[in-house]
């Protein structure tokens, strides 16, 4: 499986920016193509995925975003395994104790009213006025 890391923008230039974050007591840098998110201030965060910078994130989503990585990496390590069930929760503080919803483009659309048709009859029944005939088939 592969996903985005969130990665600060240290220094930039018109169309890559050298960027970094630290996770777990680990820093990550990578010079990143900006080409899709534009020229970005240095400090802004960028979701990076293969090189390049693939969104903008706000500090807030940046910071959810590791700490989604640090809980995988907390599972993936066996980090906690003698507590119950692998307590995570406190990665996912902006998840836990809300009901999750979908996004708006998953959820199905309204039920639209079906109007009522009045039935039309026709004024007189209808008949087939061309006569069928019959066509000779060659031996």
């Amino acid at each position: 499986m592969c996903i985005g890391m969130p990665l600060q923008v240290v220094a930039s230039e018109e169309h890559r920016a050298w960027c970094e974050a630290r996770s777990g007591g680990t820093l990550h840098n990578e010079y990143l193509d900006m080409s899709l998110v534009g020229p970005q201030p240095v400090g802004t965060w960028v979701l990076a995925f293969q090189g390049a910078a693939r969104q903008v994130l706000s500090d807030t989503e940046a910071a959810q975003a590791l700490a989604a990585r640090q809980a995988l990496a907390a599972v993936l390590h066996n980090q906690g395994a003698d507590s119950a069930a692998h307590d995570i929760d406190h990665f996912f503080a902006d998840l836990v104790g809300r009901t999750p919803e979908l996004p708006a483009h998953l959820r199905p659309a309204p039920a639209v009213p079906i109007k009522s048709v009045t039935p039309v009859t026709p004024a007189a029944p209808m008949t087939c006025v061309t006569p069928l005939t019959p066509v000779a088939v060659p031996p």
